[in-house]
């Protein structure tokens, strides 16, 4: 028998959903030398795999990965939308930088979606400056205020993912993306009684030419993975500047001739990026001392 390719696009109940590159859905299980090579398939993986049918297929191997998120349970992500609320909560700068760090270091593209524009009762300025910002460090930002069409052009060619501040509407925006799962969820919850999402697992759906990971994502994380001389390469403006640097390994903390604090004080560099720069760094440190400590 042949050995199918595809790409796993739901993951439940010991099943594996995998789309095959004949675009027809089959139904998988898992062999058990992945457990005994401790892998773990994952909604996203390229596999291999046979089958007879739809419903009786076998993976047989799973193809390398880019990346891999471990909440939600998903690999090969392309894109992630962070969403960050203009107010309700306030819009928070160290927190959208904390996300931008993570995804530069999975490689994951960050697409910048700031809800609720709707709410702000005085001028927009503050958020403007910010969008400008990070728009010219080549991150998209798409305020709530416009067409969904101008978000979801930026989706196309791989996985996307949700993630972002707590109460900033990420289920709501998931639910706009896929109104179907709304609808879904909406049955569900008047059946059972509960307002809440009730899914259980993780699947990704195709919406024009966008797959969608049905999983409202992150809203808090840790450097998991990166080593405090590895920060400076995940604030791209960084890296744009630091071969002006004295020292060619430079931190941008305290060595002289240093390219980057220079440009603090015209603005190239936003004082507030380099300060959140500052604060992840010593945070890095501070948590390998104390992973250090436990393990003597």
């Amino acid at each position: 028998m042949d050995n199918i390719r595809g790409q796993i696009r739901k993951a439940m109940s010991g099943f594996y959903y995998v789309l095959g590159e004949d675009n027809i859905l089959y139904q998988t299980r898992g062999r058990g030398n992945f457990r005994a090579k401790k892998q773990m398939p994952l909604v996203g993986d390229y596999v291999e795999f046979e089958s007879e049918n739809t419903k009786e297929g076998v993976l047989t191997s799973l193809l390398p990965r880019v990346n891999t998120l471990i909440r939600p349970a998903i690999c090969n992500v392309a894109h992630a939308v962070i969403v960050m609320s203009a107010v309700n909560p306030q819009f928070s700068p160290a927190l959208l930088d904390r996300f931008i760090v993570m995804l530069e270091h999975l490689s994951i593209q960050p697409i910048i979606y700031i809800s609720k524009m709707d709410l702000i009762e005085h001028d927009t300025a503050e958020i403007e400056q910010y969008r400008s910002y990070y728009q010219q460090l080549g991150y998209p930002v798409i305020l709530s205020s416009q067409q969904l069409s101008d978000l979801t052009s930026l989706l196309t060619n791989g996985i996307t993912v949700l993630m972002g501040q707590s109460g900033a509407g990420k289920s709501t925006l998931l639910n706009t993306l896929l109104p179907d799962l709304a609808l879904k969820t909406a049955e569900i919850s008047d059946y059972l009684g509960r307002g809440k999402h009730t899914t259980r697992h993780v699947e990704v759906y195709a919406v024009d030419n966008c797959l969608i990971a049905d999983t409202p994502g992150f809203s808090a994380i840790d450097f998991i993975g990166i080593e405090a001389s590895q920060l400076k390469d995940y604030f791209i403006e960084f890296s744009k500047m630091s071969n002006s640097c004295k020292f060619r390994e430079c931190l941008h903390i305290d060595e002289p001739q240093c390219t980057i604090k220079k440009n603090l004080s015209s603005h190239s560099v936003m004082t507030e990026r380099y300060q959140h720069y500052l604060q992840f760094y010593k945070e890095i440190q501070t948590k390998k001392k104390q992973y250090k400590k436990s393990e003597g």
